[in-house]
């Protein structure tokens, strides 16, 4: 890999004294998959939110790209995207409008051949013209990915960008992304349900359990650590309160 892009140091977030991510350090490379795994009320969203200058931590620090969040947010921004399926994007709009406003928002100039790219990459460049609000879940999932990558970010949050596709597009988009990292060394930090899924794209795995890290490693040495044959078996022991011993930390 390369350098780090993505530092975490010693964060934490408190909501009326319940602490949702609990001094939380960790760092990302270049050009590196960050699976972010566990149960639901783990911490991923808070995380990602507190990542995305969202919201604001309790305590701790956060550089992308070497720069402090708190006072570079917008230089950091115009590098980063997000793409989750569960955030909606403007129905009275047509694809194209779409990704058009976002474009001018990201400051891009000309941004017609990038987004006939996209709508061509992922398979929805004959809905180009349709209102967003007739599209199906898999196509507005398309969108909302095609909307992450307009302005070539080098960081890139997926929030289970997959969950909404069938297999065919979800094994295409996974191809994708992992050819878009080689190609342009993009950093990503990656969150499914979908176990095989985070096997399969994950170079690492930060496995978060009631706000803390319980395990980090490959996929393989996640494994390992927990004795199990795949990442499924290993979520259920976590998420059943089966695991045994102290956190298991990197």
């Amino acid at each position: 890999m390369g350098h780090p892009v993505v530092e975490v140091d010693h964060l934490t977030k408190a909501f009326n004294g319940f602490v949702a991510v609990n001094d939380l350090s960790f760092s990302i490379e270049e050009g590196e998959i960050l699976g972010l795994l566990g149960p639901n009320g783990a911490g991923k969203t808070t995380l990602i939110q507190m990542l995305l200058g969202l919201i604001t931590p309790t305590a701790g620090e956060i550089r992308i790209l070497g720069l402090d969040l708190k006072r570079h947010r917008e230089e950091i921004l115009s590098q980063v995207n997000f793409s989750s399926t569960y955030i909606s994007m403007p129905t009275s709009l047509t694809l194209r409008e779409n990704l058009t406003v976002f474009a001018k928002l990201y400051g891009i100039g000309k941004p017609e051949r990038r987004i006939d790219e996209l709508l061509e990459i992922f398979e929805i460049r004959r809905l180009k013209n349709t209102l967003t609000r007739h599209l199906s879940s898999g196509q507005l999932t398309r969108l909302s990915l095609a909307k992450a990558l307009l302005n070539r970010p080098k960081v890139l949050f997926l929030d289970e960008p997959t969950a909404s596709l069938d297999p065919d597009i979800a094994d295409k988009t996974r191809t994708l992304l992992k050819s878009i990292r080689d190609q342009s060394r993009v950093t990503l930090l990656y969150t499914s349900h979908n176990m095989k899924e985070m096997e399969e794209i994950s170079d690492r795995i930060l496995f978060l359990h009631q706000g803390r890290i319980l395990a980090s490693g490959t996929p393989p040495e996640i494994l390992q650590l927990f004795a199990e044959k795949n990442l499924e078996d290993v979520f259920l022991k976590v998420a059943r309160g089966n695991h045994a011993g102290p956190e298991i930390l990197p």
